[in-house]
């Protein structure tokens, strides 16, 4: 049987905020990831894989979906009461496996939603992963900066004691009386927040938005990343007679960033380099399962990242003063939130032992193609409406060939988009700020049209629209004509 009617299980590792320029692999020096670096040698290391936005809600809703996430509108960043925003109906990655004969699972970040707006966090929750395509869900509801800090197995809450109801809200006019804050009893904090975060305090941690109750429910930040890992490697034990389609959602290096004792200190960069250490550990760990298994050669393993690098992006751990050298982002200009490639090229290596060839790849690839380029590796055939952005780029994926994509649609923040054709990048005028001071990151943002080939200019250094005034109207043209309704996807 040929690899392409095979099953072999899937694992997606996704990191959040990890840049391109943050792991051993792609350039660092700063941070020790042997793990991700084993992967890699192990594997492809693509050069220009991108997520589809540069904020995590948008580019997991592409993951799943196949879908660009300015088709939606409700996919932008979330709150943690936010309504499901993957409508169960809505074709899926987990769920064409299942129909394939896939196990699916997800652990981790979540992000994209649960319930239908009037979420009870003391009942069984009416729509989770497990109205989407997943078997099984053990996951936070959004990030670790976010309330209710508190793991949602399946449907229900973990270790919620019935006498103590979980309250949330994110409105200020309705904080709960007598819950301590960030804003009104920073005494109480034992990690600063630098702008926002000033809501709720859990774990000495004040978060966005108000909670009241759940006490014994509550996660303890650093040993989230153990829970988590625990939980992974239940599923692929579990399901180990397969197939099966395992994905494994990281919170680092995501703030707030408390790594575990025995990580803390582990690199000169502070918090946000000891979370990627900590990190690469629990890859290694999943890696170690799968050989104990003994299913690590049948099964594909990807690991990439939501979008690119922030190093303050809301507490005072020091990231920014600590960074030195290093260069989260690479040789790539501006980061999460940003329009520049900085937002959405990020890490992305594919390893399938005895099957992929190792290498580098320069091949265009991206999150939104997994559905297409998995179905058609299970011979599932797709619908006209299924994953209406995701192209079969199997073989790039696989290293059988060079060829990848030709053309792509990206976005920085609230569906402010940017089109790739080749070598050229296309960032039409959009209004707003060009820095976000909070976070020093370059937003991309311009009264003029850009252009760039990053056949030249990695970078992004040279703005060549007025001197290729043609191209940037014809890519002008087709980035409004997708926008438009134009399919990407061919029949």
């Amino acid at each position: 049987m040929s690899d392409r009617t095979n099953r072999p299980n899937i694992v997606i590792l996704y990191a959040d905020d990890l840049g391109f320029g943050d792991i051993g692999c792609y350039g660092a020096s700063s941070i020790p990831t042997p793990n991700l670096d084993r992967l890699a040698a192990e594997g492809i290391r693509f050069q220009q894989g991108y997520a589809t936005a540069a904020t995590c809600t948008p580019s997991r809703y592409s993951l799943l979906t196949g879908s660009y996430p300015w088709r939606n509108p409700r996919a932008a960043i979330l709150a943690g009461d936010a309504p499901i925003i993957i409508e169960p109906a809505t074709p899926t990655l987990p769920g064409m496996l299942r129909r394939a004969g896939y196990k699916t699972g997800v652990v981790g970040k979540w992000h994209l939603g649960l319930g239908r707006g009037d979420l009870d966090w003391n009942r069984a929750i009416s729509v989770t992963p497990n109205d989407v395509g997943f078997d099984s869900s053990f996951i936070m509801a959004a990030t670790n900066d976010r309330v209710p800090c508190v793991y949602v197995q399946d449907r229900r809450v973990v270790g919620l004691d019935a006498n103590d109801p979980i309250e949330v809200t994110y409105d200020w006019n309705k904080a709960f009386p007598g819950q301590p804050t960030g804003r009104h009893n920073p005494e109480l904090l034992t990690m600063k927040y630098s702008h926002g975060h000033d809501g709720t305090i859990v774990n000495g941690v004040s978060r966005i938005g108000h909670m009241r109750g759940g006490a014994a429910a509550r996660w303890t930040d650093e040993t989230m990343a153990e829970v988590f890992l625990e939980n992974a490697v239940r599923f692929v034990t579990e399901n180990k007679a397969g197939p099966f389609f395992l994905y494994y959602a990281f919170h680092q290096p995501h703030v707030p960033r408390l790594p575990g004792p025995r990580f803390k200190g582990a690199t000169a960069l502070g918090a946000r380099g000891d979370v990627i250490v900590e990190m690469d550990w629990c890859v290694g760990e999943l890696l170690r399962a799968l050989d104990r298994l003994g299913i690590r050669e049948n099964t594909i393993v990807i690991f990439s990242s939501d979008n690119g690098p922030v190093l303050d992006d809301g507490y005072e751990d020091r990231a920014e003063e600590l960074k030195g050298t290093h260069k989260a982002a690479g040789p790539l200009r501006g980061g999460k939130y940003s329009l520049f490639d900085g937002g959405t090229r990020v890490p992305f290596m594919l390893s399938y032992p005895g099957h992929v060839e190792p290498g580098e790849s320069q091949a265009v690839v991206c999150h939104v193609d997994f559905l297409a380029s998995f179905a058609a590796m299970v011979e599932q055939p797709l619908g006209a409406n299924e994953g209406p952005d995701s192209l079969n780029v199997l073989d790039a994926l696989l290293g059988r060939g060079a060829a990848g994509r030709d053309e792509l649609v990206t976005e920085g923040t609230r569906a402010k988009t940017v089109y790739r054709k080749g070598d050229w990048v296309f960032i039409p005028p959009h209004d707003g700020p060009a820095m976000n001071t909070n976070t020093n990151i370059e937003l991309g943002n311009s009264p003029d049209p850009q252009l760039y080939d990053l056949s030249q200019d990695i970078g992004q250094i040279r703005n060549v629209a007025a001197e290729r005034p043609e191209l940037a109207a014809d890519m002008a043209a087709r980035l409004e004509a997708i926008r438009k309704g134009a399919r990407t996807r061919p029949e």
